[in-house]
């Protein structure tokens, strides 16, 4: 395990090449496409590379099975912990049941339900602890110490870093010519291994991170900028990058020196790149996953003439996708939530739905409020939730509404 003193880390590309042929025959070769929708939109031949696909729904399994398949035989005889927030603890579990090692896995207690089911069918023993990843790291290091287990740190280590680096191989084997490739941070595993890979194969091509705005922190910490101590917890739909303390070993030895640009993205603008992954990529990404997507739809990133974006997990919250995709689509104008005033006459509702029909939209649901404060006994609220097609025509209903007597707020 990483001490907590440790100021420097190694891995090199021949630790990457290693790495790829120990765990070929086990993980899955991940596609890497050429979307012509997201070309389209970005304007540049955009590839996307589907670690949402792989074994455990994301590319931590990659740096997992590195990792334990490279313990001695004495480590795995003790048993593995890990701490994660969803997909390291899948990544390690699976790792360990094909290894034939005894793992227990701390996740915070706000964690998704999925991620947790998933790891315990694994085999793993799943405790839960802390509301932020970082508590659930802190007390994996106190059951270490308790019980002798073998640590499998989810991002600060040499075999994982080197595993996640595999990825950025097939990228470049696949396009060797691409400018920048996009890439999610969390504590900065996947984006160092990489990089590392990635500035190796070709110089020249650009390496971006991107973090969630919730949990910043290597972002704050890569544009010296401070970040906010105060917030303990991080609620955001990217559950898998939310780490509210960033790396100081992982910035200097890796980040610092092969990533051009890190920006965040809302939870909003995850919740659009999901939508736009699943309608016109026909595949489901968490909201760590469409992190990279997002910052590619809204932060007018250099992409130059090939970009590669990383889906990097698909282990997404079933309990939470509707909420996903009904936000995802107000943003694109999709659908539109409306709340009009009108004077409360026989006739009204109809006035209004056929304004609603001329201007074709679809009413997907209505409500009556005759009752809310500020409302005169003359007047009545109606809401309406409308399915659109763009923001310009939810734009275009508002004017027609309003030019009928209706009192949009």
């Amino acid at each position: 395990m990483p001490n907590s003193m440790q100021k420097s880390m190694t891995v090199t590309f021949e630790d990457i090449q290693k790495a790829r042929q120990l765990i070929k025959d086990i993980i899955s070769p991940t596609e890497m496409s050429h979307s012509i929708s997201a070309s389209n939109l970005l304007n540049s031949e955009v590839y996307l590379k589907f670690e949402n696909t792989q074994r455990t729904g994301s590319f931590k399994f990659r740096g997992a099975y590195n990792k334990i398949s490279n313990l001695s035989a004495e480590e795995k005889a003790r048993g593995v912990v890990a701490s994660s927030a969803g997909n390291h603890a899948q990544g390690v579990a699976l790792s360990a049941r094909l290894a034939g090692v005894k793992s227990t896995i701390v996740m915070p207690e706000n964690c998704s339900i999925s991620k947790a089911t998933a790891t315990r069918s694994y085999g793993a023993n799943v405790v839960l602890k802390g509301e932020i990843y970082d508590e659930a790291y802190e007390y994996a290091q106190k059951l270490e110490k308790e019980h002798g287990y073998t640590f499998v740190h989810p991002y600060q280590d040499p075999h994982v870093i080197a595993g996640q680096g595999t990825v950025g191989v097939e990228i470049m084997e696949k396009v060797p010519d691409l400018d920048t490739v996009v890439i999610p941070i969390g504590g900065g595993g996947l984006i160092s291994g990489m990089a590392l890979a990635i500035k190796t194969l070709n110089p020249k091509t650009r390496v971006i991170g991107v973090q969630s705005d919730r949990s910043p922190g290597m972002a704050c910490l890569y544009n010296k900028q401070t970040p906010d101590q105060k917030k303990k917890r991080a609620a955001t739909i990217a559950d898998g990058i939310a780490i509210k303390n960033p790396s100081q070993v992982i910035y200097d030895s890796f980040i610092s020196k092969y990533v051009d640009q890190v920006v965040t993205v809302s939870d909003d603008e995850i919740a659009e790149a999901i939508v736009f992954l699943m309608e016109r990529a026909k595949t489901v990404a968490e909201g760590s996953g469409a992190a990279a997507m997002a910052a590619a739809m809204h932060r007018g990133l250099d992409l130059g003439k090939k970009c590669c974006v990383i889906i990097s997990g698909g282990n997404i919250d079933l309990n939470i996708v509707s909420k996903i995709i009904d936000r995802g689509q107000a943003l694109r104008g999709k659908l539109c939530e409306l709340s009009v005033i009108v004077d409360d006459l026989p006739g009204n509702l109809s006035n209004l739905t056929q304004v609603i029909a001329t201007e074709k939209a679809n009413v997907l649901e209505v409500r009556h409020d005759r009752v809310s404060q500020g409302l005169s006994l003359r007047e009545t609220r109606i809401d309406f939730v409308l399915e659109t097609t763009s923001i310009e025509h939810v734009e275009r209903i508002k004017r027609a509404l309003e030019a009928s007597g209706a009192k949009i707020i």
